[in-house]
């Protein structure tokens, strides 16, 4: 049944993908197209969790230095964030679970700029208080790309990512079966192209390895017509689906802050 749905839902998201097609301004087809998939995520992902548009700061982000912006942004509701006006807004590291960007054509340049974006994301530096937690929690926000177009194997995307790592010097991550689910992935967890196929980051529990007989590897690449957006919603799903007592540590985000005549009295 869920799949059956998913299929049908990844379908329909090709589908209307046409209508602003005839548009004559790249963001007159784009915006529509990030729109389709924040109203699916909106529909189906689980209520703790709510879906934005901006950018991400930690507590040594400064004052209009430059940053990405994401398409959606999937944070905890019960953080702060900043409101930018517009609908934009400024996101807490700590609050954020996952980001998607959202390209009308896959290609070369488009993985460089997700690749670069998601590993600015991942160096960022979260400040949060634990004190207990259940169920699988992502070591670092992950990082996804939705495309509604692009080459015909997955294979070239997965060269494509492997291409954006090597020029802009990031390590690819590496792992052994006992400590896979814990390392963190350098930039993207996932890339899924609408009914052609996906690469996802084989690091958390959600695996199509063997776990009896492991192949050693770091990424799943498969072309499939239907599927994808299945496995995207149950990566996201898994990420969001955890218990943790867990607040803001908000002292980082004072130690620049000047107050005068302070006095402990």
């Amino acid at each position: 049944m869920l799949k059956s749905h998913m299929d049908a839902v990844e379908n329909h998201l090709v589908s209307i993908s046409q209508i602003p097609a005839n548009s004559g301004h790249t963001l007159h087809r784009g915006t529509p197209r990030e729109a389709f998939i924040k109203e699916f995520l909106q529909g189906h992902l689980s209520a703790n969790v709510a879906i934005g548009t901006g950018e991400i700061i930690d507590a040594n982000s400064q004052p209009r230095a430059q940053r990405n912006q994401y398409d959606i942004v999937i944070y905890k509701n019960n953080y702060p964030k900043l409101d930018f006006g517009g609908g934009v807004n400024g996101f807490l590291i700590e609050s954020v679970i996952a980001t998607i960007e959202v390209k009308s054509l896959l290609d070369q340049a488009a993985i460089d700029q997700s690749v670069r974006a998601a590993s600015n994301a991942k160096n960022l530096s979260p400040n949060i208080n634990r004190s207990f937690s259940t169920g699988w929690i992502p070591p670092k926000l992950i990082n996804y790309v939705v495309a509604y177009a692009g080459p015909a194997q997955m294979n070239t995307v997965h060269g494509w990512i492997t291409n954006s790592h090597q020029n802009f010097g990031i390590p690819l991550p590496a792992w052994n079966q006992q400590d896979r689910t814990t390392t963190p992935g350098t930039a993207l967890d996932g890339v899924i192209v609408l009914n052609k196929g996906f690469v996802k980051l084989d690091n958390s529990p959600l695996t199509l390895n063997n776990p009896q007989a492991p192949i050693a590897g770091t990424h799943i690449v498969t072309d499939n017509p239907s599927g994808n957006l299945l496995m995207m919603f149950l990566a996201l799903q898994e990420a969001c689906d955890n218990i943790q007592g867990a607040w803001l540590n908000s002292i980082p985000y004072i130690k620049n802050a000047r107050f005068g005549n302070v006095r402990i009295v």
